[in-house]
C-alpha cells in the first residue's frame, strides 16, 4: 500500500520506517512494479507449497478402482458408477487372526485399496497387526504414508528413528496410541505375557512397505556382498551367510 497509493508521502518517512535513506526510498517508491511482481510470485510459491500440498479433492462420489483396466494412472482409474455395488466399499478381513507362526512371529492383514476397490482417490487403508508372545513386526518403512496404531490386546515395545539417527520409543499398554511419521523407520515387538493385536491406519490407500533387513538381504538380483560387508561392518563371508538365511 505504501507504494501504490497516490497520496504523496514525505520520503523521510519512508525513509525511516525501512531504515534506509532517502534515495533507497525513491528507488522503492519508483519501481513498486518491481516489487508488486516479487510479492505476488512468493505468495504463489508460499500457497502451493502450504496449502496446495496435499491431493485434490474429489470430483465424484467415489472412484471404485478398476483394477481390471488396461490404463496406468497413479493409482487405479475408475469404474463405471453403473457396476459398482457395496461389496466393492466392503472388507471383512480385519476381525481374523493373522497366523504368527513365522520367523518374526507377527502378521499383517491389509486392507487397503486391493481389498477394498472403494478406498481409491480416498488416501487412507487399515492393517491389523498379529503378533506373538515375543513376535516383532521388523524395522521397516512406508514411503507413501504416516501410521497411526492403536493397540487393541497385550502390551508392545514401539519405535520409530529420525533421519538425525535420534530413536523414539514408547511402551504400550491396552489402548494405547502411537504415530510412526511417514517414511521413517520404525517396528514393534511384543513385550507382553500374551498374544498382542494393533489396528493401524495409514494415510494413503497402498502405503507401500519395505521392510529393512528384507530389502538388504533377499534383493532380487541379490546386493554384492563388498558392498553389504562394508555397509555393515562385516566380512563378505558373513554377508553371503546372511543372504543365504533370507534365501
Amino acid at each position: 500500500m505504501l507504494w501504490d497509493c497516490n497520496t504523496q508521502f514525505d520520503y523521510t518517512f519512508i525513509s525511516r520506517a525501512f531504515l534506509s535513506d532517502s534515495s533507497v526510498s525513491l528507488f522503492i517508491m519508483g519501481n513498486r512494479m518491481i516489487y508488486f511482481t516479487l510479492g505476488l510470485f512468493l505468495l504463489i510459491c508460499w500457497y502451493s507449497d502450504n496449502v496446495m500440498a496435499a491431493d485434490s479433492d474429489p470430483l465424484q462420489d467415489f472412484c471404485v478402482a478398476d483394477k481390471e483396466s488396461m490404463v496406468k494412472v497413479n493409482g487405479f482409474v475408475c469404474k463405471d458408477p453403473k457396476d459398482v455395488s457395496a461389496e466393492d466399499f466392503f472388507f471383512g478381513g480385519l476381525g481374523q487372526a493373522g497366523n504368527t507362526d513365522n520367523a518374526v512371529g507377527s502378521n499383517v492383514t491389509m486392507a487397503n485399496v486391493m481389498q477394498i476397490p472403494g478406498l481409491n482417490t480416498f488416501g487412507i487403508s487399515l492393517v491389523r497387526i498379529d503378533y506373538a508372545v515375543g513376535g516383532i513386526n521388523p524395522p521397516h518403512t512406508h514411503p507413501r504414508a504416516t501410521e497411526v496404531l492403536v493397540l487393541l490386546e497385550g502390551q508392545l515395545l514401539v519405535g520409530f528413528i529420525d533421519t538425525t539417527n535420534k530413536f523414539f520409543s514408547k511402551t504400550l499398554e491396552k489402548g494405547d496410541v502411537f504415530v510412526f511419521p511417514k517414511a521413517l523407520v520404525h517396528f514393534q515387538q511384543n513385550v507382553g505375557h500374551e498374544n498382542a493385536v494393533a489396528i493401524a491406519a495409514l494415510s494413503s490407500q497402498l502405503p507401500g512397505a519395505q521392510t529393512i533387513a528384507n530389502s538388504l538381504f533377499a534383493a532380487d538380483p541379490p546386493l554384492p556382498d563388498s558392498v553389504l560387508a562394508k555397509a555393515f561392518r562385516i566380512t563378505q563371508e558373513l554377508a553371503d551367510y546372511i543372504q543365504k538365511k533370507f534365501a
